[in-house]
């Protein structure tokens, strides 16, 4: 089955709507007000913050958070605390169960390999989507595309995935589609979390060598061959990381 065919499969109701859920506070008319604003902005400091440290691997999957210690550690109240938790809840990145708090949620070998082939499906998509913005104009991608390939030649693979996801995210990006870049954004923590805990000996060079062919086929304006290169990849990246 192609990518395209397993993104009805594997793509679930919260992949595509808990990037929306954080745009709306539980009570619009506090928002509103000159507290519920100063409320919302540190809620949103506080969300911010345990993003980071989830994506960073700070907190680990696994790991519990403790609203009290996080208020201390922020200086601010519970209420701010226990809004951005609402949040990242929303988003799929933490879980609340009776009798044991709230923990960074953990990943199963199915919901990464889910949410792979659903990246790979999108990105498939917005190739074909940015094929015609690209024609004749892949200078910028030609830049990022020497980033990876130069954190490749260093073996420095942190600078290769962070070089890497820029790369992506200019496709998913040109493709001029506000809801495939956020629901493309919703898989970011299963991505890290499989980067991050996969192999390490990961022949870089090798794996950043599609870019160029990419390259090539977006700059001929070749949607279909890019997009097939481009959900290839990604799959290949599953596999490397298993």
């Amino acid at each position: 089955m192609d990518p395209l065919s397993r993104l009805a499969n594997a793509c679930t109701l919260t992949c595509i709507a808990a990037p929306f859920l954080s745009l709306f506070p539980d009570n619009a008319e506090m928002a509103l007000s000159k507290n519920g604003i100063q409320r919302q902005s540190m809620a949103d400091r506080v969300k911010q913050e345990l993003l980071s440290r989830i994506m960073d691997g700070r907190m680990a999957p696994g790991a519990r958070i403790v609203e009290l210690q996080i208020a201390e550690e922020m200086q601010t109240s519970q209420g701010p605390v226990r809004e951005a938790l609402r949040e990242l809840e929303a988003m799929d990145l933490i879980i609340t169960e009776p009798y044991k708090g709230t923990r960074v949620r953990e990943l199963t070998p199915k919901e990464i390999e889910d949410a792979y082939d659903v990246r790979a499906a999108l990105e498939q998509l917005a190739a074909q989507l940015a094929a015609p913005t690209f024609k004749g104009n892949v200078d910028d991608l030609r830049k990022a595309a020497n980033a990876v390939q130069t954190a490749a030649k260093r073996k420095d693979q942190r600078a290769y995935g962070t070089h890497d996801v820029k790369f992506h995210r200019m496709i998913v990006e040109a493709a001029n589609n506000r809801a495939l870049l956020r629901a493309w954004e919703a898989l970011a923590y299963e991505v890290r979390i499989a980067t991050r805990l996969g192999k390490t000996h990961i022949d870089l060079l090798a794996a950043q060598e599609v870019h160029w062919h990419l390259i090539d086929a977006l700059e001929q304006g070749n949607g279909k061959a890019a997009g097939r290169m481009l959900a290839e990849n990604v799959v290949a990246a599953f596999h490397q990381h298993k």
